[in-house]
């Protein structure tokens, strides 16, 4: 959930740096642009929409599939306090979690649930890309605003709420696939689910149609902090390191600008993740429910349980994917638009 919400704030950040770097003239240009940018809007809509969603769902699947080894350890660590003690919970390690997942499932268990997670991630990614397009358009033309700097705050208000709405659309369209994709990841040396297939299921025979969709509250109550956090970060530090360093690379601006909103927007929204994985892991495997009181029910639980720091359980390999999984989506996004511009937009 971090890594999506921050991946709009990057990739348009990172173009508008991208464009106006190359100084010059822009400034006279932007009154025609707004003048065109109306009247051209139903048209420009359907622009590149297939490479649009193409570029966001490769770029999703690439980023996922590198930092997949981090992402098991996170939900491994995540999941950790369901079924074990405490004696057992300050014993656990980055280092020693890796060594038992080679020693004990070899070292492509570290992909372990890889590949559903490109089967939704690439939907996801591209539904988010393509949705927030949408919204912000959408938003800009019928509040009659433009996104040219000419109202910072509407501005910023446009790409919040479209990023938060475009973020609650891609969720709720593909979760059972992020929940299928957190069972078979927390399984370790007990296969109870083989694949997708099996797991949705066997999930539907044991659990009903609801099963599918065990934490999705969760999920939607932290798409719209993870989206406000993100941008608001973002934008902070952009901003301030323009006014300060002008000349630097327009592209190493975003990047570390992303990357750092990535751990703001992480450490704030993480324990609404865990509760998350918690609650997708409930009845998994046939096992009886742990925490049968909802979002809030399940927040209490942990803290009295496990303290403060079982809310951040599994936050250090999460820190960790943070730098590189923003900048592989970013330079995978850039580049296959690149490569799929040559490509006639579909009508």
């Amino acid at each position: 959930m971090q890594t999506e919400a921050r991946v709009g704030v990057v990739v348009e950040g990172g173009q508008r740096a991208v464009n106006s770097g190359h100084g010059g003239s822009v400034a006279q240009h932007q009154h025609r642009h707004r003048r065109q940018q109306q009247q051209s809007f139903n048209q420009q809509s359907q622009i590149g929409t297939v490479s649009q969603l193409l570029a966001g769902g490769i770029a999703g699947a690439v980023s996922k599939t590198c930092t997949a080894p981090l992402a098991r350890l996170t939900i491994l660590f995540q999941v950790q306090g369901m079924h074990s003690d405490v004696a057992t919970l300050h014993k656990a390690s980055m280092w020693r979690e890796a060594s038992r997942i080679i020693g004990e499932e070899g070292f492509r268990a570290f992909w372990k649930g890889n590949l559903v997670t490109i089967a939704h991630r690439l939907p996801y990614s591209s539904v988010s890309f393509y949705a927030y397009e949408r919204y912000k358009n959408f938003l800009q033309l019928n509040l009659g605003l433009q996104s040219q700097g000419e109202n910072a705050s509407a501005d910023l208000c446009i790409r919040l709420v479209g990023g938060g709405l475009a973020g609650i659309t891609a969720a709720s369209l593909t979760y059972p696939l992020d929940l299928v994709r957190t069972r078979l990841a927390a399984q370790t040396n007990v296969t109870y689910y083989r694949g997708i297939g099996h797991t949705l299921r066997t999930i539907c025979r044991e659990e009903g149609i609801r099963g599918l969709y065990k934490g999705l509250g969760a999920t939607l109550l932290g798409v719209g902090p993870s989206i406000a956090i993100s941008f608001s970060v973002y934008e902070t530090l952009r901003c301030s390191w323009q006014s300060r360093r002008p000349h630097d690379s327009p592209v190493l601006v975003s990047l570390a600008c992303g990357s750092l909103s990535g751990i703001a927007s992480s450490t704030a929204t993480f324990p609404l993740d865990l509760v998350r994985r918690r609650m997708q892991l409930e009845g998994a495997g046939g096992r009886a429910p742990v925490y049968k009181t909802g979002i809030f029910g399940t927040f209490r639980h942990i803290s009295r349980t496990e303290g403060l720091r079982g809310l951040y359980r599994g936050i250090l390999p999460e820190y960790y994917k943070v730098v590189p999984s923003v900048g592989i989506v970013f330079t995978t996004y850039e580049l296959m638009k690149v490569l799929l511009s040559d490509y006639p937009a579909d009508d």
